[in-house]
């Protein structure tokens, strides 16, 4: 599902009472309006967050999942994540954006007409929370977006409530279906770049979004029953006409933003050699998709970097790596903002069967969610491959190595994911960096960032002490 994404600009009137009686009702403009419409609000939360993440999946999350390397600019690379340069810092794209998410939840609530924003609301909020506490672990969350009447020095919710306690994550999915569902009115949901006010897609969405985060947490609580009931109810995202994505343009303003930047930007970022050891491993020819010969090769090869470089200390010559393929640059129009997907979905759900979570076929769902990838990236599978190295049971692996490698493959420049998912199983083996500036550990969390030591304080602190000294080196609740 492709949709071309036309962003306006949003001007919110803020007005405060002043000493003068009636002030407000005399200063007020009659013909202008107060506050923004839930549809302009929707369409600015969905486009920003996907924009802006999918930016950062670039330029920070491939380096932490070794997707990419970074030649200059690199302390992020070398795993000095408190110092993020070109990117590293997805903090505020969370919070800006779930605080004017929880906008839309209040107006669909108590406004009769909006009520059709509530339950795409709710799921939008327990997606973006999700992906903010799978990054920190512990964060504001249950007293962070109160607005004016709410603190401004909200306290640190655990990871576990976050996820498990009322208007936490599986909870907001819950009460998004049902508000869907107890829908009857004819006014359309306006603003929806993801599904083009389909409701019953967002419901789609949330079942799978359903799976996703129990399958996270599935080391830590018994989630059989409910991974189980979705399954078999089939409401899940099955093919990539379901996706919850929206499409780049090759122009501005709607252009991936690499393809808008400088070109020593964009040629910061060459294969990794950890992403060119498992493509050519798997024999697998989307490398041709995601990559782009490197310039010195006389026979279209790829050639991968180490990552963490010390860029002081290392002659690095441009030419003799791989620079990222034409759909990061001057063919976007190919690229999504990916929130999630049919073969996303599908490897969620084979791992699920593949750990006896529940009673499905591992290796059919393995297979069709690689299908599906291939479809997505627009590249032909090779008819041998789901019988050679990539196979469901290929020796020298194992099913459960397979299925994750998979997704990590496909989640290139989707967020962090591919770095959550080798935080939660291992896979694939990532290799050492060269420089490492975090004693030669891979992190396994982000850290807080300096301004929250700064705003707030006090609960910082408490925070921080429970991640020892916000290292990034404690895993998440999940990971414990």
């Amino acid at each position: 599902m492709k949709h071309t994404v036309y962003i306006f600009s949003c001007i919110i009137l803020l007005f405060t009472s002043g000493c003068t009686k009636d002030f407000e009702e005399i200063n007020t403009n009659p013909n202008a309006p107060n506050s923004v419409q839930p549809s302009l609000l929707l369409r600015q939360v969905i486009y920003d967050y996907g924009e802006q993440m999918s930016y950062e999946g670039f330029v920070a999350g491939d380096l932490l999942s070794q997707h990419r390397t970074a030649l200059d600019f690199n302390l992020f690379d070398r795993h000095a994540l408190k110092s993020p340069q070109l990117g590293g810092n997805p903090w505020p794209i969370f919070y800006t954006n779930l605080r004017d998410n929880q906008i839309i939840i209040e107006q669909s609530q108590t406004v009769e007409t909006f009520s059709v924003y509530e339950g795409p609301a709710l799921i939008l909020k327990a997606y973006m929370t999700a992906g903010l506490t799978d990054l920190f672990g512990d964060v504001p969350y249950s007293e962070a977006f109160n607005g004016v009447d709410g603190t401004v020095t909200p306290k640190y919710d655990k990871q576990e409530d976050i996820y498990l306690a009322e208007g936490g994550i599986i909870d907001n999915l819950n009460k998004g279906i049902a508000a869907i569902q107890r829908y009857e009115d004819v006014i359309p949901l306006e603003g929806d770049i993801l599904f083009n006010g389909n409701l019953e897609s967002w419901i789609t969405f949330a079942n799978s979004l359903k799976i996703k985060q129990l399958l996270r947490i599935s080391e830590k609580r018994d989630v059989s029953a409910q991974l189980q009931t979705i399954y078999n109810q089939g409401n899940y995202i099955k093919t990539n006409d379901q996706n919850a994505i929206f499409n780049f343009t090759n122009t501005d303003p709607n252009s991936f933003r690499l393809a808008q930047l400088r070109i020593g930007d964009f040629n910061n970022f060459v294969l990794s050699e950890t992403m060119e050891e498992v493509l050519k491993t798997l024999e697998d020819n989307r490398i041709g998709q995601f990559f782009r010969p490197f310039e010195n090769s006389e026979t279209n090869e790829y050639n991968g970097l180490i990552n963490g470089i010390d860029a002081s200390n290392t002659s690095i010559e441009l030419a003799n790596f791989s620079l990222a393929g034409t759909a990061f640059r001057e063919d976007t129009s190919t690229l999504d903002a990916n929130f999630l997907t049919a073969w996303e979905t599908y490897f969620n759900l084979a791992e699920a069967a593949q750990k006896g979570l529940i009673a499905a076929d591992a290796q059919s769902l393995y297979e069709t969610g690689i299908q599906l990838a291939f479809d997505y990236w627009q590249t032909e599978i090779p008819s041998n491959y789901l019988t050679g190295p990539a196979a469901y049971n290929a020796s020298g692996s194992t099913p459960l190595q397979q299925i994750i490698t998979q997704k990590w493959i496909a989640n290139i420049i989707n967020g962090y994911e591919g770095w959550i998912e080798w935080r939660r199983t291992g896979f694939p083996e990532f290799k050492p960096v060269a420089a490492s500036l975090n004693n030669g550990v891979i992190p396994v969390r982000m850290p807080y960032p300096a301004e929250e030591e700064a705003l707030n304080a006090e609960n910082y602190e408490q925070a921080a002490e429970a991640t020892n000294g916000n290292s990034i080196n404690v895993p998440v609740w999940w990971d414990e």
